[in-house]
This record gives C-alpha cells, structure tokens and sequence, in this order.
C-alpha cells in the first residue's frame, strides 16, 4: 500500500509566507494535467503498478483546476494505480482529500467534488480576522469560511480539515483565542495550525530583512508562541479532538491517513514539478524539478525530469527521528537496527530523566513538555 501525492502549484496569486512551489501560469494549467497523465503513463510503461491507499492533491491550489480536469485526473489515476473502494469518514477504504480556497467553494463547485471520488476536504483557512488574511494575501474573508464549511456539508462531505496559522506581528494571545474558537465552532473533523515562519525565497522574508543586517527580524516572542501553543492544545483537546501530531487534531477516526504515511515510514509517489517520492524497501527517495515549464516539457518527451538519492542507514534514521517522534505514537524502537537503537536510548536517557521523553512499551514518545523543544530533542537523538 501506498500514498499517491499530487502536487497542482497553481495560485491565482500567491501568500507572502508560502515557500511551496506555486506559479500564477493559469493558462498552463490543461497542459499541466495532462502532463501529469503522461507521468502516469510512464510509470505504467516501466511497469510501476501498486495499491495506492491514500491520495492527496496540494498545492498550490488544487480548487484552481475545472472539475472536467480533476476527473481527468481520476480517470487516469483507475487506469495506472490500483486503488481500493472510496469510502467517507473512518472508513476503510481510499483516503481522497483535495486543498481548497475558501472563497473557491461556491455551491455547485462543491456538488460536482462530491460526484468525484474525493471524501475529504482540507481548506487554508488561517485565520478568521480580515486585516491578518490581507497581511498574508489572502483571496479569501472571514465570512466566506463557514459559508464554504456549510457548502460542503450541504454537498455530502463528512470529513473537512482546517488549517489554522498563529504568530503574527502584533497577534495576541486573546486574538488567537477568538481564531481557535472560532476553527472549534465550525465542528469540523480536524484541524493543523501551524506558527508563521519566515522562510527564505518568499515574499514574507524579503520585507522582514529589511534594515535588520540582511536578517529578516522575528515576528514575535519564543514565549507567546509557548503560550499559544499552550491555549492550542488545551482548547482543541477540551473539545473532543486528539492532539496525534505536533501540529495536528483530529476528531477520533479522522486522522489524515496520507500525512501520516510520512511520518510512519509508508511508500508514496509524488507526481508533477517539485513532487517527492520515496520507496523505503530500496532506500531510495526522488523528487521531480521545480520548474513547471521544465516539468511539462520533460514529460511530453517521454522523460520523468527527477533526481534521486539513495538512503544511507544513518539518514534512514534520522529521518525516522524527524518523523516518528512528532506523532503522539512516537518513534517504535523495535524498528531500529541495535546499532541505532542502542545511539538512541543512549542520547534519549538525559531527556527520560528531564521528563522531556517517556517510554511507552517499545515506543518513545515526546512529552507535552518535550513538544516545546521538540526541534532540539530530536537534533540530540540523530547522527551527524
């Protein structure tokens, strides 16, 4: 079984804090599809065929293609992949989740994505204040989410996710109590929030470096974030949802089954520019070039424009560090090869004593307290 990403980079404009590959060539976007058909293809031709388990389109904006171009998609993705019976909720079929804008999800968009074979919405909602999605460049309002939330229900969805985003300049902890409220009112399935970082390329890092060295100047205080990451837990938990990764919740059942592929060491294919890939029974992870025009050109060639890096055991496991230990099952150590479980609880012993990590059976796992270090718990736990 596997995960199959799809990555769709169009914006009709970008956020100034996005650092994911994107681009405002709308007038691509056909050619682009059927691109990603041809990269389907020729998987097929070298006779790469598997049980796709989950299936995730992001961006981008996926919503930004025409619904006779997602069934495009679908089409090509029964026709190459194998793919078990979609089902909605907890179920145990596919997982399909498309991203979307809120401001995308008119009425009738919203119908005709519920007569594809989607069961689950993940929508960029951010924030619920006006004057902080016009500091992001966002398209979207306030008013425009809960509309879009009840579109989708209206259309049949039972499975929406929210993202929500905390650390703005001059944001303060009541305000991101009115967001959190606001994100718990909705009733939705689940919820990521995410503290704003200023990320080097984008938009967002270019105004915030200026007259300060060549160094973009912080937004905010280590210690509000704490204290916001505090409210986060706290508010999200007393309301029914399940704190099962660093920066996610989820209502019991509804965990995102294709994001956690990453953090479990499950295989996934990544197709269109700047996708990953990786297959960890050959160690290998590749991902395709982040230039869409480079991207279409390669494929319409025959040719998948990739690079590929074989995985030494010491990455293997300090990507496992990375990813396992941010998900409240924590890092199986059994899974380890005695080398590097014998490192790992050799370096974990000072923070089991510090009660930043526990033991639970084989897995170690992050405290609540070792949530706020987690960046530097895990950097103790890799080889260099």
């Amino acid at each position: 079984m596997a995960g199959l990403y799809i990555h769709i980079p169009f914006c009709k404009s970008r956020c100034i804090y996005c650092g994911f590959y994107s681009t405002v060539q709308l007038q691509l976007r056909q050619r682009y599809v059927d691109a990603l058909c041809r990269e389907m293809e020729l998987h097929k031709r070298d006779g790469y065929r598997c049980v796709i388990s989950t299936i995730y389109l992001g961006g981008g904006t996926p919503s930004q293609l025409t619904i006779p171009q997602l069934r495009q998609l679908f089409l090509y993705i029964n026709k190459v992949y194998s793919l078990p019976s979609i089902q909605g909720g907890a179920g145990s079929g596919s997982e399909v989740t498309i991203e979307v804008n809120p401001d995308d999800v008119t009425p009738t968009y919203a119908k005709a994505l519920s007569q594809l074979p989607v069961n689950r919405i993940s929508m960029g909602v951010q924030t619920f204040d006006d004057q902080r999605l016009r500091f992001l460049h966002r398209r979207h309002t306030a008013r425009q989410v809960p509309l879009a939330v009840r579109r989708l229900r209206d259309a049949g969805f039972r499975n929406i996710s929210i993202d929500l985003m905390y650390g703005f300049p001059h944001e303060t902890l009541d305000d991101w109590q009115r967001d959190v409220d606001a994100a718990i009112a909705l009733d939705v399935e689940h919820i990521s929030a995410y503290c704003l970082m200023i990320e080097e390329g984008t938009v967002l890092y270019e105004q915030m470096k200026a007259g300060h060295s060549g160094e973009p100047s912080p937004l905010y205080d280590e210690e509000l974030e704490r204290q916001m990451y505090e409210l986060l837990i706290d508010r999200l938990t007393a309301a029914g949802y399940e704190h099962y990764e660093i920066s996610n919740f989820a209502r019991p059942g509804y965990r995102s089954r294709h994001n956690s592929s990453y953090w479990n060491d499950v295989p996934y294919i990544g197709l269109g520019a700047a996708a990953h890939s990786y297959d960890p029974s050959r160690k290998c992870r590749q991902w395709n070039v982040s230039d869409i025009c480079q991207y279409i050109e390669a494929v319409e060639r025959g040719e998948v424009p990739c690079d590929c890096e074989q995985l030494a055991p010491d990455t293997h496991y300090n990507d496992r560090i990375t990813t396992a230990l941010r998900t409240s099952d924590g890092l199986d150590l059994d899974t380890l090869s005695d080398r590097h479980r014998t490192h790992c609880l050799r370096e974990a012993r000072r923070f089991l004593d510090d009660g930043l990590l526990r033991l639970a059976g084989s897995h170690l796992v992050l405290t609540r307290r070792g949530l706020f270090v987690s960046d530097m718990v895990m950097s103790q736990l890799m080889l260099v």
